[in-house]
């Protein structure tokens, strides 16, 4: 199994990256230097969470290359807008302290003021021309989304990051990524974060589909469902800071899990989503003020 994607733009990433959605900045360095000696050369962070300034440190603290890092972060809505995002690369590369930011995307489609993500992905573009960026992309982005981007910029995006775990698979927008050659990266891919308040499931880390796979093969749920996503293609990134658990999950390379294992994996979809409706997200309920640099 490909521990590389190549992007369509010709950009390799690594297929297993590290998330610190929702990780205190003040664990963050700690929980990134842990990833970093664990092997992991990707990570993905977001102006939104607030600890980019710590992913930075963790990244000089480990002594790596800065070319040997894959650094993914996002633009929030509230820095939409063609000049606004261009400053906001200048915010999230300046608390990085990089010149360069491998993948940077949109973290929302804002389906009320498509023109200003319009506006932001363009200037998504222009970085990219400028050799700001290496690649761009955009998360939380249906079909009708990209149907509507495409339409109006000239870069397919590289990445679509979305929601996507065993309780939530999303066939409709896997498929329009698919069809554009776009990645898709799974966010919560363990679906840790996703309790299913109403749906009467509790966490797929209890599942017994999942519990009985992970017995056969001598591993956890957390790796069977990480193998999963990787046989089926996707790039993920689980998010962790307990040290035992971040190499965990990096441990998912010496396994292949059978074609109807698979099937009995996909076949749990609940179609109930665990993070904010893409459709409900506007700059009233979501805006946020991103601190300079």
């Amino acid at each position: 199994m490909a521990m590389t994607f190549t992007l369509n733009n010709g950009v390799t990433m690594p297929a297993l990256g590290f998330g610190v959605f929702q990780t205190p900045p003040d664990e963050t360095v700690a929980a990134v230097e842990t990833a970093l000696r664990t092997g992991y050369r990707h990570i993905d962070t977001a102006a939104a969470y607030g600890n980019e300034r710590q992913v930075g440190e963790a990244v000089r603290r480990s002594g790596l290359a800065r070319s040997e890092i894959f650094l993914e972060t996002k633009i929030w809505i509230s820095d939409y807008g063609y000049d606004a995002t261009l400053h906001a690369f200048d915010k999230s590369a300046g608390k990085l302290g990089v010149e360069q930011i491998d993948l940077l995307i949109l973290h929302q489609a804002l389906p009320g003021r498509f023109e200003l993500t319009v506006d932001a992905y363009r200037a998504l573009e222009t970085l990219l021309g400028d050799g700001r960026v290496r690649a761009i992309g955009v998360s939380n982005f249906m079909r009708e989304h990209l149907d509507k981007l495409r339409k109006e910029t000239s870069v397919v995006p590289a990445v679509n990051q979305i929601e996507i775990h065993p309780y939530f698979t999303q066939p409709d927008v896997l498929a329009a990524d698919a069809e554009h050659g776009i990645l898709s990266q799974a966010w919560s891919p363990i679906g840790g974060i996703t309790f299913y308040r109403d749906s009467g499931h509790t966490s797929t880390l209890e599942d017994a589909t999942i519990a009985r796979i992970a017995q056969e093969h001598g591993k956890s749920p957390a790796q069977v469902m990480l193998r999963w996503g990787m046989q089926h293609g996707r790039s993920l990134i689980p998010k962790s800071t307990n040290p035992q658990r971040i190499a965990e999950n990096f441990d998912v390379f010496d396994f292949e899990l059978t074609t109807e294992e698979l099937a009995a994996i996909d076949a749990l979809d609940t179609g109930v989503r665990g993070g904010p409706d893409p459709e409900a997200v506007t700059l009233e309920t979501f805006g946020l003020n991103i601190p300079e640099a």
